[in-house]
């Protein structure tokens, strides 16, 4: 169990990322969105904001769900899918960049060894699909592409998996917000945008553990 406990860490120290700014700044970032809403601006604000706020997910407590369901509704399915695809992606690759570069001698102080050993195995046996799986999810999406980069997962491996992945996400939110705005129905979508990943998120956080732990258990070797 002890050699656990600075994996651990790690992983909730990266879990910490994106919440600690809300904890401290939630009203203020709330307010400042408030009032670029009003009045509403143009086409080519929205999409450069929506690239401007997606490109900070990693750092800051980003509904980005919400954001590209609002680009949906205002810059139509082609517009918001493209916006939202490359503030996602550029938010994923600052992130990972950062923690590739400079996420090692962080994680080397709270962790021997043979923890990172162990690490790198788990980056290297399942860092792509980490990817694609969590992407959708709030927290665990900007945790994992942290927790990646200081694993040095290979770019090659990286850039695919999050690139598609977030291309999935920004056509399913951009028609999302497209279609609610055109019945009317675009605050209900809002709330289901966040409320669904979340719920996913916390199911996954009981799920992944338990699969991962069947997966590297050893198997029961038949007496000869």
């Amino acid at each position: 169990m002890r050699d656990l406990l600075r994996p651990l860490l790690i992983v909730c120290l990266a879990l910490l990322v994106p919440i600690v700014p809300f904890v401290f700044l939630g009203d203020e970032i709330e307010g400042r969105v408030a009032a670029w809403l009003d009045p509403p601006p143009s086409p080519v604000v929205v999409a450069l904001g929506t690239v401007a706020i997606l490109s900070t997910d990693v750092f800051l407590p980003v509904p980005s769900s919400a954001v590209s369901t609002v680009a949906g509704a205002q810059l139509g399915i082609a517009g918001a899918t493209l916006a939202s695809w490359l503030g996602l992606t550029l938010g994923a690759v600052i992130g990972f960049a950062l923690t590739r570069f400079f996420g090692r001698p962080v994680a080397e102080r709270f962790a021997s060894r043979d923890d990172l050993a162990r690490l790198d195995r788990v980056g290297q046996r399942y860092g792509a699909r980490m990817v694609v799986v969590t992407r959708a999810l709030p927290v665990l999406a900007e945790a994992s592409v942290l927790l990646l980069g200081a694993t040095q997962m290979a770019w090659r491996r990286f850039l695919p998996a999050v690139m598609l992945s977030n291309l999935g996400i920004a056509v399913v939110y951009a028609v999302l917000g497209h279609f609610a705005r055109s019945q009317g129905e675009l605050p209900l979508a809002l709330a289901a945008s966040i409320a669904l990943p979340v719920l996913a998120a916390t199911m996954a956080r009981w799920l992944w553990p338990a699969r991962v732990k069947g997966e590297n258990a050893p198997s029961a070797v038949p007496p000869g």
